[in-house]
């Protein structure tokens, strides 16, 4: 017996929704998208996330503001961050008089892991319910900002946020790296990695400069080495630092 042919087809047709109506979420669909991130899987059962629904208009603008100025941010019907969250896990050690040796990098994998596949649950099942949506890595643009905004206590921090609703428009599909340059058999390989992202490049650039809006005379290659030439989110470090997360 193969995958459901539904959930291939609803996995296969990703794409990110910017664009929504002004039709709201009814709150039992919102539920249920809830419920499916709860279920995610969790390292060693730590189950290191929270989920924070935004519904003030005012913190609504100022997260749009400190996420680059994304209206989307402000104007989704539904935006949830989704953060690490080890603070309970503190008031347990505490509780019970534990060490809590928190502050080795493998928990700060652990927190983002743990909140990225509450996300990813979350969407599918959204995707499922018929609404559209898309991950808001900006939110960890300014940390400290944030923080103060969701009023974030220690041994949390932001790990991305998402916008739902139903859209407004459907984009055009990017297209994906090639299996080749992507999954491998026992050992990593490196042998045809360039033709396959060669044969990647001509896709994009086809995509860009076909696509109905924002057309560029670009490709993959060229895009990613300009994301790379450039340090990124250089508070980030000492964020997390000051959050609990030394990164022994």
């Amino acid at each position: 017996m193969g995958v459901d042919p539904l959930l291939m087809d609803l996995l296969h047709q990703h794409r990110s929704i910017r664009s929504f109506t002004n039709e709201p979420v009814p709150e039992a669909v919102l539920e249920e998208i809830l419920e499916a991130a709860r279920r995610a899987p969790t390292s060693h059962h730590i189950q290191a996330y929270s989920i924070i629904r935004i519904t003030d208009p005012e913190k609504r603008k100022r997260l749009a503001h400190l996420c680059g100025n994304q209206r989307y941010v402000e104007e989704a019907p539904e935006f949830l961050v989704f953060t690490a969250d080890f603070y309970r896990h503190s008031l347990i050690s505490e509780a019970r008089q534990q060490p809590f040796e928190i502050h080795e990098t493998e928990n700060v994998l652990v927190g983002a892991v743990d909140a990225a596949l509450a996300a990813e649950n979350a969407y599918i099942a959204a995707k499922a319910a018929g609404l559209g949506g898309v991950m808001i890595g900006g939110i960890r643009n300014e940390p400290d900002g944030v923080r103060e905004c969701l009023d974030l206590p220690p041994y949390t921090f932001p790990v991305m946020g998402m916008c739902l609703g139903y859209a407004g428009e459907i984009p055009e599909q990017k297209p994906r790296l090639p299996k080749e340059a992507v999954v491998f058999e026992n050992t990593y390989r490196t042998d045809g990695l360039q033709r396959a992202l060669n044969r990647f490049d001509e896709a994009i650039h086809a995509y860009y400069t076909a696509r109905s809006t924002n057309q560029r005379d670009t490709d993959w290659s060229t895009e990613m080495s300009r994301y790379f030439a450039k340090k990124r989110r250089r508070d980030l470090t000492p964020f997390l630092i000051n959050q609990g997360f030394s990164m022994q």
